[in-house]
């Protein structure tokens, strides 16, 4: 729900329109990009714009809620279709064409890719959006989407010999096969430092730390230590 924002009625009740059709459209959905992972994000979103008083809460709002509409890692790489989804709904719920094009640059702008993404678009409401999102990515719930996707991948654990590659092109990420651990190393444990806004970085640090300390105790079970 919305309880913690103010937003005329119509609004609210095109977000609520906007919830039902991401949680009927991702009720099959790998279990770290499905409908709750989308629910925490909005979540995440509507705490942070709470201390970002200029931000409009109904963009930002409908942007997190569609962010993941069609991630391209399950939709053989194509980046264009969560957006060509989330527009034509949009359009068909009558919604103003500066808010439409908007959210649709958010939803274009938001993932991570590597750290290779370079955009000339940027927005107080895409900053919160991306950091909910990336806050999502760490800590525990972080810890198991990883492990959860590196399952439905059929990816190992961790492999000793296998180092992690911080060099890796943006085409090089997306392709990667890397153990489950590796990812830590290329992305989970970057964020920290690539949140924007001031409330996004406060709860990044507790996560990051707890990512640490679960990396340590990882270590010593592994060789048996502990």
């Amino acid at each position: 729900m919305t309880e913690t924002v103010s937003l005329h009625p119509e609004d609210l009740k095109l977000i609520e329109r906007t919830r039902d059709f991401v949680k009927e459209t991702l009720a099959n959905a790998e279990g770290g990009h499905d409908w709750f992972h989308i629910l925490r994000v909005y979540k995440n979103a509507l705490h942070i714009a709470k201390g970002e008083k200029q931000a409009d809460v109904l963009t930002l709002a409908l942007a997190a809620l569609l962010h993941d509409i069609a991630d391209s890692k399950f939709h053989d790489g194509d980046e264009e279709k969560g957006p060509k989804m989330a527009r034509a709904f949009l359009a068909k719920n009558h919604v103003d064409e500066v808010r439409l094009e908007a959210v649709v640059k958010i939803i274009e702008n938001v993932s991570y890719r590597g750290g290779h993404k370079k955009s000339d678009y940027t927005s107080l409401e895409l900053q919160i959006v991306q950091d909910a999102d990336r806050l999502d990515a760490i800590g525990a719930i972080g810890i198991a989407r990883t492990f959860n996707y590196g399952g439905f991948k059929n990816r190992k654990l961790y492999d000793p010999a296998l180092k992690p590659d911080l060099e890796m092109s943006a085409e090089d990420y997306k392709k990667s096969e890397a153990p489950t651990i590796n990812h830590f190393y290329e992305k989970l444990l970057l964020l920290k430092d690539q949140m924007h806004t001031q409330t996004a970085k406060e709860i990044a640090e507790g996560r990051h730390a707890f990512m640490q300390s679960f990396l340590e105790q990882f270590y010593a079970e592994w060789e048996g230590v502990r």
